[in-house]
């Protein structure tokens, strides 16, 4: 069976570590010596030849923080050496994208690449059918099916203006970054697939989209999530003191963790659970595609949290061990509240309390994940079944669907 939180965990080779090894004393976590204030750096005559000051590259000059991609391009500098890279705090090149340090997060970008689809290769003709049919849905499905649309149609672009409008600035790695940006595009991909459906049911788009504006659940857990942007989207925040590092961390964790790791659980398996038993087909497909790609966005933010542990261990404190706990509990609670507020009554075979305890469930997943022990001792999964849903089937009907599981670019046949 597939692992639901990880679905090209088959594609990967066995032996590749995620995350990659502590590094060895005196390796990566070796401090750069520094130039002195005013000093020039000397730079060999040969930009192929031996270099001196090898051990100061890139000497960008910032007072603290990391390389941005953006700075003065110096002639005659050192070839970036994999040793020089870091998640955060990076002094080398950001334009130099090889030799790869993180080969898991290359591989993520790759993996990501391959699982392209498009929300408008999805049938949405029995859906739309269904939803004007005044008996093909009970008002208590029909009330899930928009507070989801709703929640998510806000939810994935609070994701993409943290991305780019934050994170990004931040990570100072290529190959993270070449990732992030993939991320970003899926970010907008899966708003459009909402507004998809919204449009094909013919739903108030207005309604919707304003949702989080009007629904006390829905708008909690947006609330919830903006103060973990803005901090890092301040144009004055720079990473490179370690209260500023664990800011970074933090917000990592709030969107990685819980945002893309809880937050989007519920609303998931009540859809697919709509699906499952035959009714709005073609919404539960968009959501799977969207879920496949959610899984991936949260296990490459739980890599680069890892990550950073390592290179950075000062910052793994106990005090901020409790704080990311808090965070996670916090977004626990708000999870469970979405789950009641969407389900007052018992409907597809489920209940509010199921959802309640496999919130519990996934948070002590979230917990293991990055280091921190369970937080509620014997939860157990309700929706086992939820594992086999990433599995997308490959046998399809080509006359009842159109066939999204395909190869892109030059991997395609033209014969």
């Amino acid at each position: 069976m597939l692992d639901w939180d990880d679905p090209f965990a088959d594609l990967k080779p066995a032996a590749q570590p995620v995350p990659p090894r502590a590094p060895d004393a005196g390796e990566a976590l070796r401090p750069l010596p520094r130039l002195a204030a005013g000093e020039a750096p000397r730079v060999s005559p040969d930009p192929h030849g031996a270099d001196e000051n090898a051990h100061a590259r890139p000497r960008l000059g910032q007072p603290a923080g990391g390389a941005t991609g953006l700075e003065n391009i110096e002639r005659g500098a050192a070839r970036i050496q994999v040793d020089d890279k870091k998640i955060i705090n990076c002094r080398a090149d950001l334009n130099q994208l090889v030799p790869f340090k993180y080969e898991w997060a290359w591989q993520k970008y790759l993996d990501a690449c391959a699982n392209h689809w498009m929300p408008q290769e999805i049938n949405m003709s029995q859906d739309i059918a269904l939803w004007k049919d005044p008996k093909g849905l009970t008002e208590d499905e029909r009330t899930i099916v928009k507070r989801n649309l709703g929640f998510f149609s806000t939810a994935d672009s609070l994701v993409a203006n943290n991305l780019v409008l934050a994170v990004y600035r931040h990570i100072t790695n290529p190959e993270c970054r070449q990732y992030l940006l993939r991320q970003a595009f899926e970010e907008a991909l899966h708003t459009h697939a909402y507004q998809y459906c919204v449009e094909s049911l013919g739903l108030d788009e207005g309604e919707v989209f304003n949702m989080y504006r009007e629904l006390p659940s829905v708008a909690a857990k947006a609330e919830w999530a903006l103060p973990y942007t803005q901090s890092l989207a301040d144009p004055h925040f720079r990473t490179g003191t370690p209260e500023n590092d664990q800011r970074l961390l933090r917000d990592l964790i709030a969107f990685y963790v819980v945002f893309e790791g809880i937050f989007f659980y519920v609303g998931f398996t009540q859809i697919l659970s709509m699906g499952r038993r035959n009714k709005l087909t073609g919404v539960a497909e968009q959501f799977q595609y969207i879920m496949r790609d959610e899984s991936m966005h949260m296990n490459f933010g739980i890599d680069v949290i890892n990550q950073i542990k390592i290179e950075n261990p000062h910052l793994w404190t106990e005090e901020f061990k409790q704080e990311a706990i808090d965070i996670i509990r916090s977004g626990v609670k708000y999870e469970v509240q979405y789950a009641y507020d969407t389900m007052p009554r018992g409907i597809l075979g489920l209940n509010a309390p199921m959802f309640e305890e496999y919130v519990h469930y996934i948070a002590n997943r979230r917990c293991l994940q990055i280091g921190l022990p369970e937080q509620y001792p014997g939860a157990t999964n309700p929706f086992p079944w939820m594992s086999e849903m990433l599995d997308l089937k490959k046998e399809k009907n080509f006359f009842e669907t159109r066939v999204t599981e395909y190869q892109t670019g030059g991997a395609l046949s033209w014969e």
